[in-house]
């Protein structure tokens, strides 16, 4: 029976680079598999890159995007084994929802790959489903610079401060978010 998977992390935690490597694992055993990632995030162009030079292109989805249309129109095309979403935070909740069904009518693997939470803590409404019911829950591992596991991302500004206000959506890597133990984000956004 397919599952709907989320593995969830803070930046810097490997989530695009475990993706592409599963990604990497089907198609080197001949089957094929279908990549997703946010239109928003036009970092990797139209696809998905990792920090340590991994890619490949992938479909874009948009809040209006119907996963469970596309994904089943290439599936009777040519069978898929396997559907890898980048950037599952920018999910649509109806569209989790697509993802599940896509798990549990098409019979295909959905593995969803995303922050948990934004820069105040609070949860994206993406992953606040994804939460609530994707069969498998995995927390990638981030390390803060105090050595303890990462948890939650520091959005900065050009010098280096917290940023405590603003877009629930920035995008950015290094050069806007620092990945933290929950007692330094706390430290740094409310100290």
């Amino acid at each position: 029976m397919a599952k709907l998977y989320f593995y969830y992390a803070s930046m810097n935690a490997g989530k695009s680079t475990n993706l592409l490597q599963a990604d990497f694992n089907y198609r080197e055993r001949g089957m094929t598999t279908m990549l997703w990632t946010a239109a928003i995030d036009t970092r990797d162009g139209t696809g998905i890159g990792s920090r340590i030079g991994l890619a490949a292109p992938a479909h874009l989805f948009a809040p209006d995007t119907d996963l469970w249309e596309q994904i089943a129109a290439a599936h009777r095309g040519e069978p898929l084994a396997c559907v890898l979403v980048d950037e599952a935070q920018f999910l649509a909740p109806a569209q989790v929802w697509q993802l599940a069904r896509v798990a549990d009518e098409a019979g295909i693997p959905v593995l969803c790959y995303g922050l948990r939470t934004d820069f105040r803590g609070d949860l994206f409404a993406g992953s606040a489903v994804l939460l609530g019911i994707a069969d498998t829950l995995v927390e990638l591992k981030g390390v803060c610079h105090c050595g303890r596991k990462a948890t939650m991302n520091l959005r900065v500004d050009a010098g280096g401060g917290a940023v405590r206000a603003g877009e629930q959506t920035e995008i950015g890597g290094n050069d806007r978010y620092v990945a933290l133990c929950r007692r330094h984000f706390s430290e740094a956004l409310h100290g």
